[in-house]
């Protein structure tokens, strides 16, 4: 497999992740609390939750990030080679896995990882491997 050069970007890769880590960290250390997207949803649309400013400005700025992004450089051509039902497919699928496996990919991944979680190691493996498998299955077979 060769690396595309024209299209590979180490330096924004490990800028973004220098301020992911750095987020997710401040997060935790700030509020005593994970960084994961489900969990943000999820306390972001539960009825009892109280506290809705944090979780909405976390989302909020996911929304944002691409249009602050434009200001320095352009997006990339997003192509989505898929139905409307694959699409559909997918996400009822991974809402169902973010519920079974007590978080998101961020959360478990990110945050679960970096603090050494058996649990965030075990799930993300899972989401890993699966997500490997699915892929070969559908280009290959």
């Amino acid at each position: 497999m060769n690396i595309d050069m024209l299209h590979f970007t180490p330096a924004s890769a490990v800028a973004g992740g220098l301020m992911i880590g750095a987020a997710v960290a401040l997060y935790i250390l700030l509020n005593g609390r994970i960084a994961g997207i489900s969990g943000m949803l999820g306390r972001l649309i539960e009825p009892k939750s109280m506290e809705r400013a944090v979780p909405l400005a976390f989302l909020a700025g996911l929304i944002a990030a691409p249009w602050g992004w434009r200001l320095f450089a352009s997006l990339p051509a997003v192509d989505i080679g898929a139905s409307n039902l694959t699409l559909i497919a997918a996400g009822l699928l991974v809402g169902f896995g973010t519920r079974y496996g007590s978080g998101c990919t961020s959360g478990h991944g990110v945050c679960g990882i970096s603090r050494g979680s058996a649990r965030s190691f075990a799930a993300t493996a899972t989401f890993m491997s699966f997500g490997f498998l699915i892929v070969f299955l559908l280009r290959h077979l």
